[in-house]
This record gives structure tokens, C-alpha cells and sequence, in this order.
């Protein structure tokens, strides 16, 4: 049990009743509270849950400006015994400071990260859903509050965590496009960080493609387009000979993803073999092209794993193979699914009590 304790101003308008579980579009619907918590002259301040509400903001405001912002995404699920799990939070609270770091911001201590979502949760914790493949989605975000527009890290900054009831994030298998202009990330840039500044950017080439029929896209090296890196917001991962191949995570234009970390090892456990490399573009369209393609999936966490059903390549549409065909894949998403929800024994303590 944490020794950590934050105030707690429960609302006097809660929304809940006016929710419909059954039809949750992803992020649209907040919970009743939120945390806050503040750093200034060099030092964190208490943190407090209060009711969810619009934070006054003043135009000048630093991370407007300059860009300084963060943030991460993990789920909470409700067990068959009804009890609440968060989903590896260790993890998200080592890669949000790390962003930190990247960004030029104070790293939030690991302990307080952590206690503030399990109070968090467990204050809201009527919002988390029941519905099959439902959850309590978790954003925490850090930004800068400096007041005035000159150029240097803030000297400010505010903390919070917010959380909304979602649904399932991609309701059909994904059609992506692999992309040779635009660029994600490039090596020595922030592509690691987990930088609001990387979701802006990647817009506009997003909505190209969308206008082409693709849902997301492959994104390659900045360099030559010549390897493959990610899909959309989420890391990529494809199934050759049996093998599950994924872009190596040594280069810092990779997020390092929680999910995929999750499936990987999940698969090693099973005797899966793993292979963690560059991947060229080449490989991936020659194997789609004479069938040897097996599966490729996106893992992250608003999607878990959304398995890829047409990889656009130019003027070319490849097909991969039927989804019921797609064994391990479906394997690790329900056996994820069980671990998440108490179906199957938790044996590797990735589950946070709430």
C-alpha cells in the first residue's frame, strides 16, 4: 500500500447516468474527476483529484508555443470478480519519464505516477466498463505553464491525468499504406518521446492516405524510406516462416511500446521465435507479394492489436491471408484479453490492483 495520499473534492454533478456503455466512442466521454499536480522552483507540489472541469490557460502559455508536452495512454478493465486492474503502468510511468527527459521537463517520480492513477481509477472507478473488450482508458500528460513567449525550457509545469470510458478502437481489420515521403521521425529527433508535437505532425500525411481508403500508415526512415519503422501510433509486427519480426527499438525514431513488449514476450513464453531488426520494404512487399506474408499487426494500447488486412504499396493493394486463419495472433490477443480481464492467471504480475 502506498504511503502517498492526495486530497479528494468528489463532484456534485456526476455524468455517469447519462453515458450509454453499450455504444462508447473512443475519448469522446470523460469521467467525473481528473488529477492535477504542479511543479514549480524546482519542486513537485501536492496532487489533488478534483472534479473533471476546463483548466484556465493563459495565452501565453509556454507548451502553446514551444511545444513542451507529454503524455501516455494505459487502460484499467474490470475483472469477472469485478475487481479493476490497471494494465503494466510500471512501464508507462518509466517511458513518461523518459519523454520527460527527451522534452527538457522535469520526469514525474515513478511512485506518485503510479499512486495517481490507482487513486484516480479507484475514485471513478463506477466508469469502468463491463462490456466485452471495453475499458477505462488513462491519459496522463505533462506541459509546460510558463506565462510569456521567450524561447527556453518552462520553468513550470502541470501534471494530470484524465480517463474516459472507451470502446473498441478499430472496429474492422486495418488497411495501411506504406509511406516514402513523409517522415515520423528522424534519428537524433523525438521519434523515442512519446511528444504531443509527433501525433501533430503525423495529421496531415494521415488524412492523404485516409482519402486514398487506408485507415493508417506505414511510416519509414527519414533517411531512404527504405525500412520500415511504425504503423500509425502503433508499433508493427509481422509473422514470416513462423517467426514474429518487429523493427528493432534501438533507434530513437521508435516508441517503445508497452503492447508490443507484452506480445513479444507472451510469444517467447510459448517458444515463438522473435527476431528484432531492420526490416526492409522490400522484404515485407516481395513476402506479401508470393504469399510467405503470414500476418502483420499494429500493437498498441488504444487497439491492443489491430491485424493488418491490405498493406498499400504505391499503385499496389496486397492482400494478406483471412483473419480466421491468423493462429497466433488471435492467440495472443485473447490470451491478453484473459490476463487483462482475470480469465487466465496473471503469471508474469503485469496487473496493477486497483
Amino acid at each position: 500500500m502506498s504511503t502517498i495520499s492526495f486530497s479528494v473534492e468528489k463532484t456534485q454533478n456526476s455524468t455517469i447516468s447519462q453515458v450509454d456503455f453499450d455504444n462508447l466512442a473512443f475519448g469522446k466521454i470523460l469521467s467525473d474527476h481528473m488529477f492535477i499536480m504542479e511543479y514549480e522552483n524546482g519542486e513537485w507540489g501536492v496532487g489533488k483529484i478534483v472534479p473533471f472541469a476546463p483548466i484556465p490557460m493563459h495565452p501565453a502559455l509556454s507548451a502553446l508555443h514551444y511545444g513542451q508536452s507529454i503524455f501516455e495512454g494505459l487502460k484499467a478493465y474490470r475483472t469477472e470478480s469485478n475487481e479493476i486492474n490497471i494494465f503494466r503502468p510500471q512501464m508507462n510511468a518509466k517511458r513518461f519519464a523518459e519523454s520527460a527527459e527527451r522534452m527538457c521537463m522535469p520526469p514525474v517520480p515513478e511512485d506518485i505516477f503510479l499512486e495517481a492513477i490507482r487513486k484516480l481509477v479507484e475514485v471513478d472507478q463506477d466508469w469502468v466498463p463491463s462490456n466485452e473488450g471495453y475499458s477505462l482508458y488513462i491519459r496522463p500528460f505533462l506541459f509546460a505553464t510558463d506565462e510569456g513567449v521567450g524561447i527556453k525550457p518552462s520553468e513550470t509545469y502541470k501534471f494530470m491525468v484524465i480517463t474516459a470510458p472507451v470502446g473498441v478502437y478499430y472496429s474492422e481489420p486495418v488497411r495501411v499504406k506504406i509511406e516514402e515521403y513523409y517522415t515520423r521521425a528522424a534519428i537524433g529527433g523525438v521519434g523515442r518521446a512519446k511528444a504531443a508535437g509527433n501525433y501533430g505532425a503525423s495529421l496531415y500525411p494521415a488524412k492523404q492516405c485516409q482519402l486514398q481508403g487506408f485507415h493508417q500508415l506505414i511510416w519509414t526512415d527519414a533517411a531512404e524510406h527504405k525500412y520500415i519503422e511504425e504503423s500509425g501510433t502503433m508499433n508493427i509486427v509481422f509473422q514470416i516462416g513462423g517467426k514474429l519480426i518487429s523493427p528493432s527499438e534501438d533507434a530513437d525514431t521508435i516508441l517503445r511500446g508497452v503492447t508490443k513488449k507484452t506480445v513479444f514476450d507472451i510469444a517467447r513464453s510459448w517458444g515463438v521465435e522473435i527476431e528484432e531488426r531492420k526490416i526492409t520494404v522490400e522484404e515485407i512487399v516481395t513476402a506479401a507479394r508470393n504469399g510467405t506474408l503470414e500476418d502483420a499487426f499494429g500493437a498498441g494500447t488504444a487497439a491492443t492489436i489491430a491485424q493488418i488486412l491490405i498493406i498499400g504499396f504505391r499503385d499496389e493493394r496486397l492482400e494478406l491471408p483471412p483473419l480466421e486463419g491468423r493462429t497466433l495472433s488471435n492467440k495472443i490477443k485473447n490470451y491478453l484479453s484473459d490476463i487483462k480481464t482475470g480469465k487466465a492467471e496473471d503469471i508474469h504480475s503485469w496487473n496493477f490492483k486497483v
